[in-house]
């Protein structure tokens, strides 16, 4: 049991190193939440300011990247004396197992919350091949 529990878990993918941003910005990495249902895993990532607009989800070599841009505010006739909260993009990818349905996955992006659903594949069923004579 504990062998298919770790089958379906997420697990963290570095950046590739072959891509760099081409703005000049800091990119964070979203807060996640990760949830196994009998069905389903959910992911939901913390991206604040992002909307459904700039969020753009790839998948390639079962390889899942969530990105997230914001444009940062600029403020007519002010100069920002202090600030403590930093504006940049969002990055995240992470490396789904085959126990995942990779043509079912949902995403849905709700007031800065992306929330992904990411449907169990159905298991493999026993399949008789006919062998046939020439």
């Amino acid at each position: 049991m504990a062998d298919k529990k770790q089958e379906l878990q997420l697990r963290k993918e570095e950046a590739p190193m072959e891509s760099e941003p081409t703005r000049n910005r800091r990119v964070f990495t979203p807060a996640v939440d990760i949830i196994e249902r009998e069905d389903a895993i959910v992911v939901t990532a913390d991206m604040p300011g992002v909307d459904d607009k700039n969020v753009d989800i790839s998948l390639e070599k079962s390889v899942l990247t969530i990105a997230g841009k914001i444009e940062p505010e600029h403020y007519a006739d002010h100069r920002i004396s202090y600030a403590e909260y930093d504006v940049g993009d969002y990055r995240r990818s992470f490396t789904l197992s085959d126990m995942i349905d990779q043509t079912k996955i949902e995403a849905v992006m709700n007031r800065g919350a992306l929330t992904l659903t990411l449907p169990k594949a159905e298991p493999a069923k026993l399949k008789k091949i006919q062998v046939k004579s020439l």
